[in-house]
């Protein structure tokens, strides 16, 4: 009897183990979904991240370069205002300077 009794308390054990083992199997199972299931997620939202990200620099980008346009033209604009008012100076003391080289270069000293 002590023999069917040790082998009963043996085969008990065995069934513990074996009900831990599948505890534990499924637990790791668990995990492995809830982490492939967080990757998933993080992946996700990475991808809208970076999609957000990718559309506020082209918005940017977009507005810079129209602002880039805008400044080339008004460059264009100054310099042809600078243009004009140099060659108007230029026309208008073009005879003082003609006469002022004419009388040094006519002009003898000793």
């Amino acid at each position: 009897m002590a023999s069917n009794r040790s082998q009963g308390g043996i085969q008990q054990l065995l069934a513990a183990e074996q009900e831990a083992q599948h505890i534990v199997n499924a637990a790791r199972s668990a995990k492995t979904a809830r982490l492939k299931q967080a990757k998933d997620e993080a992946e996700k939202e990475i991808a809208e991240y970076r999609a957000h990200v990718e559309l506020e620099f082209q918005k940017k980008l977009a507005a810079s370069s129209g602002d880039s346009g805008a400044n080339v033209k008004r460059l264009e604009q100054e310099t042809d205002a600078k243009i004009h008012h140099l060659k108007t100076e230029a026309g208008r003391i073009s005879d003082d300077v003609v006469k002022m080289l004419l009388k040094y270069v006519t002009t003898v000293r000793n």
